[in-house]
C-alpha cells in the first residue's frame, strides 16, 4: 500500500488496483465504493466483483447539474448518508474508486474524518492518466490493471 506524503492521519492510504482486489477477495467485507457519476457507470462501466461473490457499491461524491455556461459538477451533500444506508460497517475496508482517483480521494479523506476508520483510496482509479495520445485505460487504473468490469 502507498501513501500520499502528509496524509497519514486524513486516510488509510492509497493502493494500487491489485491491491484493492487482493484486499476484496481476501477480507470478506472489504467493500468497494464507485464515486463517479451515474454517466461514468452507464457509459465507461464499473468493476466487475462476481467473481468474489461482490458487488461494488455506486454512490457519486459529485453530481452533473446545469450551469450558466453547461453542466457543472457539484458536491452530492447526501454522500455520507447515502453511504451509510448502503455500508454500516464504519470499520470495514472500504474502497474508494472514481476515474482517476482524485475524487476518490476526497471521498476517502472525508469518510476517514466521519469514522470510517480504513477508507483507502484506488490510486490511478478506474480509467487512470492520459495516455500519450489523451486517451485513458491504458496508462493505469482499475482497467489498465486488467481487472474484470462491465458496461452496459
Amino acid at each position: 500500500m502507498t501513501q500520499q506524503i502528509g496524509d497519514t492521519a486524513r486516510y488509510a492510504g492509497d493502493l494500487t488496483p491489485q491491491q484493492a482486489w487482493d484486499l476484496l477477495a481476501q477480507e470478506g467485507g472489504a467493500i468497494l465504493v464507485d464515486v463517479r457519476s451515474r454517466p461514468e457507470w452507464s457509459f465507461v462501466g464499473v468493476a466487475d466483483l462476481s467473481a468474489l461473490g461482490k458487488r461494488p457499491i455506486l454512490v457519486a461524491w459529485q453530481h452533473w447539474t446545469p450551469g450558466p455556461q453547461g453542466a457543472v459538477m457539484v458536491p452530492n451533500a447526501a454522500f455520507a448518508d447515502e453511504l451509510a444506508a448502503a455500508a454500516p460497517a464504519k470499520d470495514a475496508i472500504t474502497i474508494f474508486l472514481c476515474r482517476s482517483g482524485a475524487r476518490s480521494r476526497a471521498a476517502a479523506i472525508a469518510m476517514t474524518a466521519l469514522g470510517y476508520a480504513r477508507a483507502y483510496n484506488l490510486a490511478g482509479g478506474f480509467e487512470g492518466a492520459h495516455d500519450a495520445a489523451r486517451h485513458r485505460g491504458q496508462v493505469d487504473g482499475w482497467k489498465a490493471a486488467g481487472l474484470p468490469w462491465t458496461q452496459d
